[in-house]
């Protein structure tokens, strides 16, 4: 019989988590260091059973997932153990003449107890990455992996309550009711990757208690081909970005690609041509692609097919088996901009090709509409590299490549506006985990009868100067002159 997770037990949980934190388990260094390299234990003990489970839940190539998921993973727990002391350390601030003698730092604090909730897709990357985070910033920390990737949720649980310290870790797996439980407890803050519509939720069962959120959403990212690009090269990394991570089912995956009408047909047979050299002349048959997630998605994507005015504007692929749940790369061209396939984010291995007049007209149809979680260029014109990446607001711009900057620590990975709030990644990881805490160190020594009653015109004249830092006045004050 399959044990229900009641309201009581959600409450539970936090008091624990709660007490653990208070009582200063999450906040030594020793403590850190001590998860993360649990966490690389997991990385490296039990890779073959989390290459296993994403097979199970979404049919991913080994490739994928000992790359884009477990090695990114252990990229992002060496760094933390590399550069936690650094992070840790506070950072000295200026003090002005207004504050004199004084010194000032800003000192990094964990917030307390944090949730997670990670999405399906990439169901390692999304859960454990974040919790790097949470980790080394001293937090307490429930992870709520999603219950659309069964197998991945089950040995996250297993590996999490295995390797990991409970009195400050858990995890809680199930399906809705679950994290609506979850969203009722008072959290110091909830990181959530996933769709806009649940994004929306999770923001208003936040603000009951002010909680602060990262939201990690999508969006329709945009991939722009200037017909001044090296298009060999160009579509086999779209090709790679696209059906080569988890079949189009990625948040910063291309939803559709923008091109003039003139270079569109050249663009069409170089996709064509890459296409079948990478999955052969049947798709369906590759091993080298995802399957989709479940029959939800599937329909969903079938119907965006099926729409009147975009089943007939297919050029390549549209072939689909629902009881393999597989798709084949399908690209479409000059779809109406207000069909259901242009304006949800697609998720899957459909791209449509919009063919316009000239470049202003692209960066146009970019502005009409909600501000995308990623957007890429292709072009060996360095003016439009600059102007794309000073004009086209994004969560972040990719030039002449798709999704690399995914691998970089050093960028902040996050959204705008519709596409997401807050950043993590590296010490961004880190940051979104903490508050930055103001200290300011005053002596006794130099205190100033200025600051005091009874108030005069001399001392408004010298406060002013000295909170304005103007030193010329300052001494005009103190020498007695108007």
């Amino acid at each position: 019989m399959v044990k229900v997770f009641q309201a009581a037990e959600a409450t539970d949980l936090v008091t624990e988590l709660r007490r653990s934190f208070d009582e200063g388990v999450t906040r030594g260094y020793e403590w850190r260091v001590a998860q993360l390299k649990k966490l690389l234990l997991i990385c490296d003990n039990h890779e073959p059973e989390i290459v296993s489970a994403l097979h199970d839940d979404l049919g991913k190539p080994e490739l994928e997932s000992s790359v884009y998921e477990v090695a990114l993973l252990r990229n992002s727990v060496n760094l933390a153990l590399k550069q936690l002391k650094d992070w840790m350390a506070p950072d000295k601030a200026k003090t002005s003449i207004t504050t004199f003698p004084a010194s000032a730092e800003i000192v990094s604090e964990p917030l307390g107890v944090v949730l997670v909730i990670s999405a399906w897709n990439y169901p390692f990357l999304l859960s454990i990455d974040p919790v790097i985070g949470a980790i080394s910033a001293g937090n307490a920390v429930v992870l709520k992996p999603s219950e659309l990737a069964p197998a991945s949720s089950s040995l996250l649980a297993k590996l999490l309550e295995q390797y990991l310290d409970s009195s400050a870790v858990r995890v809680v797996e199930g399906a809705v009711t679950e994290t609506t439980l979850l969203l009722e407890q008072k959290w110091d803050k909830i990181f959530y990757t996933g769709s806009s519509r649940i994004g929306r939720i999770i923001m208003m069962a936040a603000a009951k208690n002010l909680t602060p959120v990262v939201l990690e959403l999508g969006g329709k990212s945009p991939v722009v081909i200037d017909s001044d690009t090296n298009l060999k090269i160009t579509v086999k990394r779209i090709i790679a970005g696209k059906w080569g991570c988890n079949n189009g089912q990625a948040c910063i995956s291309p939803d559709y690609i923008l091109t003039t009408k003139e270079y569109s047909p050249k663009v069409i047979d170089a996709l064509k041509q890459e296409l079948e050299s990478f999955y052969g002349k049947n798709p369906m048959e590759s091993k080298d692609m995802s399957r989709i997630v479940n029959a939800n998605h599937f329909d969903r994507l079938s119907k965006m097919l099926e729409e009147k005015e975009v089943s007939d504007k297919i050029v390549h692929g549209g072939q689909k088996n629902r009881d393999k749940l597989k798709i084949a790369p399908t690209i479409l061209v000059d779809v109406p901009l207000d069909s259901q396939i242009m304006s949800e984010e697609i998720f899957g291995p459909l791209l449509p090709i919009i063919t316009l007049n000239n470049m202003e007209e692209i960066f146009d149809v970019i502005r009409s509409r909600p501000k995308p979680l990623a957007a890429y260029l292709f072009t060996q014109n360095q003016k439009l590299k600059e102007r794309f990446a000073m004009t086209v607001s994004a969560g972040g711009i990719v030039v002449n490549d798709i999704a690399v900057h995914l691998a970089v620590p050093s960028l902040p990975f996050g959204g705008v506006g519709e596409s997401g709030m807050g950043s993590y990644h590296g010490k961004f990881s880190f940051d979104a985990f903490s508050h930055k805490k103001a200290v300011l160190y005053k002596s006794f020594v130099g205190d100033a009868a200025i600051r005091y009653p009874p108030y005069s015109t001399g001392k408004l004249r010298l406060l002013k100067a000295l909170v304005n830092s103007n030193i010329v006045e300052i001494f005009r004050v103190l020498l007695g002159l108007s």
